[in-house]
């Protein structure tokens, strides 16, 4: 006796094929053009989410971008190395496609050889300023153990740009400064309207650099106080050339450093410049869709 052709045998099959094709083009739309794995989270609805970490007396912002690539400036002392992963992994992110250490200070790069050992990371940028400091070599080492590079942070690199979005470095300007702090590599970010200025350590020697150089594009509507609200930084003319709606200042909670300085508060203040800080309301974070809005959320303590 014959057996009958069954006529659901060919659908069956091609059902097949097509889920194995589109299993084969998801896994080559989710690599880089280099072959490596980009993270696997959607984009932020076309917005940069900005997350002023609390992190204690130290610095620490990890930004999402609208494509999907994310930045991390800083990760504060390493006591907050785990804190910090925890964040980065609790938004989705498995790779850190940019790493900012602005500059070799405990409570900035404290907590970074973890966090690069902790995720697949793509470029690391760091101004050319050393120190002999057990913190820095372990950073270098892990740096070099994971086979990666590391970029110059100076004034003028581009990091990223297209036709929205804008990453490039102000500072260092000079390469032969006093104070460590002063290499601190500063970042603005401009996405549409839109801009933010991340001003590491970066103290009143370079401000007026800042003033000097780029006096007519200073301007953000966000600025990321530099030196934890220190009075070395934030001087008036600094102030007002950033002319800034918000400011944040990351510091800890009767930090021994009395930050943020009352002087720089009453500039703040009297310049009707709406500002937050960290040891107050905990991590910030700042949504913008580069229209011009803001949406800004607190933790509060």
């Amino acid at each position: 006796m014959s057996k009958r052709k069954n006529k659901n045998q060919l659908p069956v099959v091609l059902v097949i094929l097509i889920v194995i094709i589109v299993s084969v083009v998801s896994v080559l739309n989710s690599q880089k053009d280099d072959g490596e794995p980009v993270n696997k989270v959607s984009t932020n609805g076309d917005s940069v989410v900005i997350h002023y970490l609390d992190v204690g007396q130290g610095d620490s912002e990890f930004i999402e971008l609208p494509d999907g690539r994310c930045m991390l400036i800083d990760a504060s002392t390493s006591e907050y190395s785990q804190t910090i992963i925890n964040e980065i992994e609790s938004f989705g992110y498995s790779t850190i496609d940019y790493v900012v250490a602005t500059h070799p200070h405990a409570d900035h790069i404290g907590g970074m050889s973890k966090v690069i050992d902790a995720f697949d990371i793509g470029e690391i940028y760091m101004p050319k300023a050393s120190t002999t400091t057990k913190t820095f070599e372990n950073l270098l080492t892990t740096i070099s153990d994971k086979g990666l590079s590391v970029n110059t942070a100076k004034a003028g690199v581009e990091v990223y740009s297209d036709s929205t979005l804008e990453m490039e470095f102000l500072a260092p300007v000079g390469s032969d400064y006093k104070d460590l702090n002063n290499y601190s590599a500063v970042l603005k970010i401009t996405y549409g309207s839109n801009s933010f200025l991340f001003m590491g350590d970066a103290e009143d020697v370079v401000e007026e650099e800042l003033l000097q150089r780029y006096y007519n594009s200073l301007e953000a509507d966000v600025l990321k106080v530099g030196h934890h609200g220190s009075s070395s930084s934030s001087t008036v003319d600094f102030l007002a050339a950033v002319n800034p709606q918000y400011a944040v200042i990351s510091c800890g909670v009767d930090n021994s450093y009395g930050h943020p300085h009352r002087e720089t508060i009453k500039s703040l203040t009297d310049m009707g410049i709406e500002y937050y800080r960290t040891d107050k309301q905990g991590t910030i974070t700042i949504t913008c869709d580069g229209n011009g809005g803001f949406d800004i959320e607190t933790e509060g303590k």
